[in-house]
């Protein structure tokens, strides 16, 4: 969508093409895969390859503000928030997860370990939610009151395993979802 919306002829990726491939933008003329379709393509796969890889990234960054695991203050922040999240906490707690847990993710196993993230926040009642918002709250090294910017982190960590579940979803089947969609509302 954002390729159809922004690209057009004077698109720079294909003006490259036409520049270092010497092929001009309606080549071949015969009709077919020209070059600024090549372009179009290339641009589209690029966009979901970062899009993919940008919540991936991100989930890990927001794990990476927390205290690090093996580490004296990082043994009292999983204590603290298995008390504070119960049962639910021990889809995340280091030991239990496992070492490459986080290699996983950025290794291309990206709903699995989203998966865990989604099913902690799941499983937790509210007043789970509000005490490891505060556990969160309080390790973080961010001005602003402790349960808040724990919620923060909570929503943040949340919305961003739910875009790395639905963003593996494979590509034809997300395509095909999204022509059923559009047909039915062209129906209606």
């Amino acid at each position: 969508m954002i390729v159809r919306l922004h690209l057009d002829e004077d698109d720079e990726l294909a003006q490259h093409l036409d520049k270092k491939l010497n092929t001009p933008l309606d080549w071949p003329d015969t009709g077919g895969l020209t070059t600024e379709h090549v372009a179009k393509v290339a641009a589209a796969a690029a966009c979901d390859v970062a899009y993919d890889q940008a919540a991936n990234g991100h989930l890990v960054d927001l794990f990476a503000a927390l205290p690090l695991p093996g580490t004296a203050e990082g043994q009292d922040f999983w204590r603290a928030l298995v008390k504070a999240g119960g049962q639910s906490a021990w889809n995340l707690v280091p030991a239990n997860a496992g070492g490459p847990f986080f290699d996983y993710l950025l290794g291309g196993n990206e709903s699995g370990i989203a998966g865990r993230v989604l099913s902690f926040f799941e499983e937790l009642s509210d007043a789970q939610r509000d005490a490891a918002a505060s556990v969160i709250g309080d390790a973080l090294d961010v001005q602003g009151g402790a349960r808040y910017i724990g919620r923060l982190w909570l929503q943040d960590a949340e919305t961003t395993a739910w875009h790395v579940v639905l963003a593996s979803r494979k590509r034809h089947v997300t395509g095909e979802d999204r022509e059923r969609f559009l047909q039915a509302w062209r129906d209606s």
